[in-house]
């Protein structure tokens, strides 16, 4: 792309920002300015159709006293004529995708709509593929996993003119609708609790951070808050395999034979958590009084446990629901932070 055209993306992706977290003009507010329908300031915006010119001076005057920007993905469903919401997760194996699924496509079919999944294992390259191959099929929307894409990604989200939702993390700017919580702030509220409790050498347990743009906010945050409290890690161990309840387990085995002396250990998320738990139940290593456990999701597999797991519970069927009823119903770009909940459990 040349000078002109990074410029020219750059500027539709700071007007996409701009309607963030707060209500921006609309279409209906450059109407009324004018004092003509919408869609004929519409017509005038995409030179499309017929009007006068005295009315497109006054429509063009309104926008330029309001300071209207066209947003390109902020129109609603009915216009597209498909019924169609592609659906981009990461994974099927962990229960968080899932759970996701159940509640987006629950109120998809409330409304009247089909979803199309994809799958990226983690791979932003492999989920730029995806998202063109789901807009090759003109959908009415788009649901994705966090924040983060390749700039190709990007670019095809921005100039496909469907709207975009952007699920499971608040931290950082999004492209339209945005519905999660905070993963930093959960990360922080973990060592603030496992700090509070006393515990003074804590390990991590998790995965591939760089693939994992949002496990890596909560890792970052988890140390934040441990300085905080005037602490820091004490050890490491992060494996190259994707994260499932072994995966936990071996993680746990192997940080503890480098340093045993850990008082606590902090998981990337339940699953390895759980393996963590098989770990000391095997080993005769009593939770929480030789070595605390805390994790992250809130899954029922951990409420479940002979000791309930300490962790965080995040709302993922709500956020599927919420997502996919603001696509249907077309309102303008908005931020819904539905907060986490820390769970005490009993391993910590």
């Amino acid at each position: 792309m040349d000078e002109g055209g990074n410029e020219a993306f750059a500027a539709d992706e700071e007007t996409l920002r701009e309607g963030i977290g707060r209500r921006p003009i609309t279409l209906a507010d450059v109407a009324r300015e004018a004092r003509v329908g919408e869609s004929t300031v519409s017509r005038v915006l995409r030179s499309h159709g017929s009007f006068s010119e005295k009315t497109r001076a006054r429509v063009e005057a309104a926008v330029a006293r309001l300071g209207y920007v066209p947003n390109r993905i902020a129109g609603t469903l009915a216009s597209t004529g498909s019924r169609l919401i592609g659906i981009v997760i990461p994974s099927l194996t962990n229960i968080v995708f899932p759970d996701l699924l159940r509640g987006a496509t629950a109120a998809l079919e409330q409304e009247g709509f089909q979803s199309v999944i994809a799958v990226t294992d983690y791979d932003q390259d492999k989920e730029e593929a995806v998202v063109g191959s789901l807009l090759s099929w003109r959908p009415a929307g788009l649901i994705v996993t966090g924040l983060e894409h390749n700039p190709g990604t990007r670019r095809r989200l921005m100039a496909s003119g469907v709207r975009v939702a952007e699920l499971l993390d608040v931290d950082g700017p999004g492209l339209d609708i945005v519905v999660g919580y905070s993963n930093r702030a959960a990360g922080e509220a973990s060592a603030r609790h496992l700090a509070g409790r006393g515990y003074r050498r804590i390990g991590y347990i998790g995965h591939d951070l760089t693939k994992d743009k949002r496990a890596a906010k909560r890792y970052a945050g988890f140390r934040e808050g441990l300085s905080a409290a005037g602490l820091s890690l004490a050890a490491e161990e992060r494996v190259a395999s994707p994260s499932s309840v072994e995966a936990g387990r071996h993680g746990l085995e192997t940080l503890l034979a480098r340093v045993p002396d850990l008082d606590a250990a902090y998981f990337s998320n339940d699953d390895m958590a759980l393996g963590g738990y098989f770990h000391c139940l095997a080993h005769g290593l009593s939770v929480p009084g030789r070595l605390a456990l805390f994790g992250y999701n809130g899954l029922d597999v951990g409420r479940l446990m002979p000791q309930p797991l300490a962790t965080i519970r995040t709302p993922r069927v709500e956020a599927g629901a919420t997502a996919a009823r603001l696509l249907c119903t077309g309102g303008p770009a908005t931020v819904v932070d539905l907060g986490f909940e820390l769970i005490e459990g009993a391993t910590a």
